[in-house]
């Protein structure tokens, strides 16, 4: 018996605070643990959500591929992203990936021939930055168009004076500034100026607005009606260089993520007009830079519902939607926004029509 009890003193003094202390520190692992070994690992396949072109579009100005998640840079290469046409005939070309937009882009080494059908194809080789490769290699096919198109500007007739230009309301909050002049019809509420300064002239209602108002119509019937040599283009344009051209649209169009290009390649009279089937929207601080000699008159956007320009983004271009124009609190344009049925919203913007 005294054996037994000195047995039992031995336990209580010195292995019974181990196990205490054995219990704290399992205690005190971390929260983020999804279970006793930790965090649970990531095993869901990444995903191609979009792509331009879209899948069987004809024009090509650009090729990628967004994936769904962050991709592990270096298994995105010319093994994993290949283009091949007309048939089986690889196209020579280089491959990159912005990180920022989780997109893999294809340039091809010299111009695409036209009126060809080509097949892209993201492997399995392609991995998520935790070792998960595609399910399945994600193919897709487009055609090239049949040759360089050059596009007219879209004739806006007399509201190509107009930096404003509406037709339910005008309603403005804070320092906004306008260079051009200010139009409505047939609504007749033009609010907030002062505090805004309009450096122009005003027509409400007046016989000029409602010109301007039809002249509009014309305009955006005329761009959205053109059908020379379309390319394809899909979901956020953030982040892309693109060539003059017309561009397609089937559903919305955005600028986030990063700032889209307008690079005129040294022409100074080069067109782009883009056809949104619904909205097209910015978000905060994104911006459309011009190069290569791309003018601001130049660019034409024919939008099927709304544009919201969002917060500090700076745009170029002329904006023609079917509805209605919100542009954010310090957003700039050099452009035009004409709403052909709704009102414009402002809120300490700067609008510079722009010159020829």
């Amino acid at each position: 018996m005294k054996t037994l009890n000195q047995f039992t003193k031995i336990l209580s003094t010195t292995m019974l605070p181990a196990l205490l202390f054995a219990v704290l520190i399992a205690g005190c692992g971390d929260d983020n643990n999804s279970g006793p070994n930790g965090p649970t690992p990531d095993t869901t396949p990444p995903t191609v959500s979009s792509t331009n072109p879209i899948n069987g579009a004809t024009g090509v100005a650009v090729i990628n591929a967004t994936f769904s998640e962050p991709m592990n840079a270096s298994t995105i290469s010319q093994t994993s992203f290949t283009v091949k046409g007309p048939g089986t005939t690889a196209v020579a070309g280089a491959v990159s990936y912005d990180a920022a937009n989780n997109r893999a882009s294809f340039v091809p080494s010299s111009a695409l021939a036209a009126s060809t059908a080509f097949t892209a194809t993201i492997t399995t080789a392609a991995k998520d930055v935790a070792g998960n490769a595609l399910a399945s290699n994600y193919v897709w096919n487009f055609t090239s168009s049949a040759g360089a198109t050059v596009q007219q500007p879209v004739n806006l007739a007399s509201a190509v004076d107009y930096a404003v230009l509406a037709g339910s309301t005008i309603t403005n909050t804070g320092n906004t500034t306008i260079t051009g002049d200010v139009g409505l019809s047939p609504g007749t509420a033009v609010t907030g100026f002062p505090p805004g300064i309009i450096t122009g002239t005003t027509h409400v209602a007046d016989p000029a607005a409602a010109q301007a108002k039809l002249d509009l119509t014309t305009a955006y019937n005329d761009a959205k009606g053109r059908t020379l040599g379309p390319v394809s283009v899909a979901g956020n344009l953030g982040g892309l260089t693109l060539p003059p051209g017309l561009y397609k649209s089937t559903s919305g169009l955005a600028i986030s993520s990063g700032d889209l290009t307008l690079d005129a390649q040294g022409n100074a009279n080069a067109v782009w007009i883009f056809q949104i089937a619904s909205t097209l929207t910015t978000t905060t601080g994104r911006k459309v830079i011009l190069s290569g000699g791309a003018k601001a008159a130049n660019i034409f956007w024919q939008v099927g519902t709304s544009a919201t320009l969002g917060t500090t983004s700076v745009f170029k271009g002329t904006i023609m939607a079917d509805q209605s124009i919100t542009m954010n609190t310090g957003a700039s344009l050099e452009g035009r926004v004409l709403a052909r049925i709704g009102g414009v919203t402002l809120a300490g913007n700067t609008i510079v029509r722009p010159t020829p």
